[in-house]
């Protein structure tokens, strides 16, 4: 089996758009209003508020199913038995095939796909969608309460009993009905609160309301780290170009969690940050006095920082006062925290 993120010729993404474009209308009208990934007109968002309603009315606990490399272990004929439920043009059902059976090409060499869709091409997620729509269906017959998006399912119950019996059954299907394999380590019974869902997940209480994974604030702090890291040579205002294009997609996705202090938080640890950068190019102490007293420091200020031995990020500290947010603002780095209370509407 061979599992790979492939990237299709121009001409292969161009046909697969127009498959597409064919394709989508057919069967999404259809779909099951509990599905929600790569749809038209349907968020992530809206599906964190599908589950935070389930909550709501007392479904505490959730059935969080995983799927083991979905997108590689499709089976095909499978896949090409449900498209053909409503495609009856044998040359549309022969280019869907072919797409499915190409391969990758792999150090000159090319490798066939026996199973799987491959990643990156614009038709792949509806043909995922087409295979799960049996399994949303599978739900909706037997009454659950449940959010899909992708390959990413939670089933909403009301008792932990109710859970496992629900999880045990839906393994049982998904694996001898659709042969795919549920990843039994990643999957659990649990309260919501414990589970990360798209990158969120939710607070207890009656409103159950919704807040950062701590996976979503690891990979933040991650790449903000990669951005300001003090090996990477780099200008200030390259820095806060690409510091300011990954902070507001990031706060605008995660806009519906309660987040106001971690921005404020954010803010003001990616400043600090900057500052150690900043720092850090100052290596004469010749730089150091010139600078510091550009930034209008007292005398005694500049000759006890220009001539400290402490690291970086300890005089990254020293320098809140002289490089405060006002400093960062006038040259352009937006704020975590303004922008979320805009997205919020809170003046």
């Amino acid at each position: 089996m061979h599992f790979a993120l492939t990237v299709p010729a121009v001409v292969d993404r161009l046909i697969q758009q127009a498959l597409l474009q064919v394709l989508n209308p057919i069967f999404d009208p259809t779909f099951s209003p509990s599905s929600f990934g790569f749809r038209p007109g349907h968020r992530a968002q809206d599906a964190v508020l599908k589950a935070q309603e389930y909550i709501r009315e007392g479904y505490a606990w959730t059935v969080d199913m995983d799927l083991a490399a979905f997108f590689d272990r499709v089976n095909h004929d499978m896949l090409m038995a449900r498209v053909a439920r409503k495609v009856k043009d044998k040359r549309v059902l022969r280019l869907i095939r072919a797409y499915l059976n190409a391969g990758v090409l792999e150090n000159g060499v090319v490798v066939r796909n026996e199973e799987g869709t491959p990643q990156g091409g614009p038709l792949s997620p509806l043909l995922a969608n087409i295979l799960l729509d049996d399994f949303d269906r599978e739900l909706t017959k037997r009454g659950h309460k449940f959010v899909r998006y992708a390959d990413d399912c939670n089933v909403y119950v009301k008792s932990r009993r109710a859970g496992e019996r629900v999880m045990a059954s839906l393994t049982k299907y998904l694996e001898e009905g659709l042969k795919l394999k549920v990843n039994r380590e990643k999957s659990a019974v649990d309260r919501p609160q414990k589970r990360k869902f798209l990158g969120f997940s939710f607070l207890y209480g009656e409103q159950a309301p919704i807040r950062l994974a701590e996976k979503s604030i690891e990979r933040f702090k991650d790449r903000v780290r990669q951005i300001t890291s003090r090996t990477r040579s780099m200008s200030l205002s390259e820095r806060i170009r690409r510091l300011n294009t990954y902070m507001m997609g990031w706060v605008a996705y995660f806009r519906l969690a309660q987040m106001k202090q971690h921005c404020d938080r954010f803010d003001e640890w990616i400043r600090r940050r900057l500052r150690m950068c900043i720092w850090k190019q100052w290596k004469r102490i010749k730089t150091r006095y010139t600078k510091l007293r550009a930034l209008g420091q007292p005398e005694w200020v500049v000759h006890m920082m220009a001539n400290s031995r402490r690291g970086p990020w300890l005089m990254a500290k020293n320098l809140n006062q002289a490089m405060n947010k006002a400093y960062f603002e006038a040259l352009g780095l937006r704020s975590l925290q303004e922008r979320y209370l805009q997205l919020r509407g809170v003046s």
